[in-house]
C-alpha cells in the first residue's frame, strides 16, 4: 500500500462510488431517504450478482470470489 492519504489509498472506493452516482443518475430523482436508500441496496445487489466484466472472465464477483477461493 502506498503512504497515506495518496490517491491508491483511496482508489477502490473512489471507483465503488463513481459508478454508483453513474449508473444511479440524478439524486434529485428520488422522492426520500428511503427510496434513494432502495436504490442503493438494489444496485448493490445487482453489481455483486449479475454484473459481469471482462476483467473478471466474464463472472459477476461472487462467482469470480468463489472460484478464487
Amino acid at each position: 500500500m502506498s503512504r497515506k492519504a495518496t490517491a491508491l489509498d483511496n482508489e477502490p472506493m473512489e471507483s465503488f462510488f463513481n459508478k454508483l452516482k453513474t449508473e444511479l443518475g440524478e439524486l434529485s430523482q428520488f422522492n426520500g431517504v428511503a427510496e434513494l436508500k432502495t436504490a442503493i441496496e438494489n444496485w448493490i445487489h445487482y453489481y455483486n450478482t449479475e454484473c459481469i466484466q471482462i476483467k473478471r472472465k466474464g463472472q459477476s464477483p461472487i462467482e469470480y470470489r468463489q472460484l478464487a477461493s
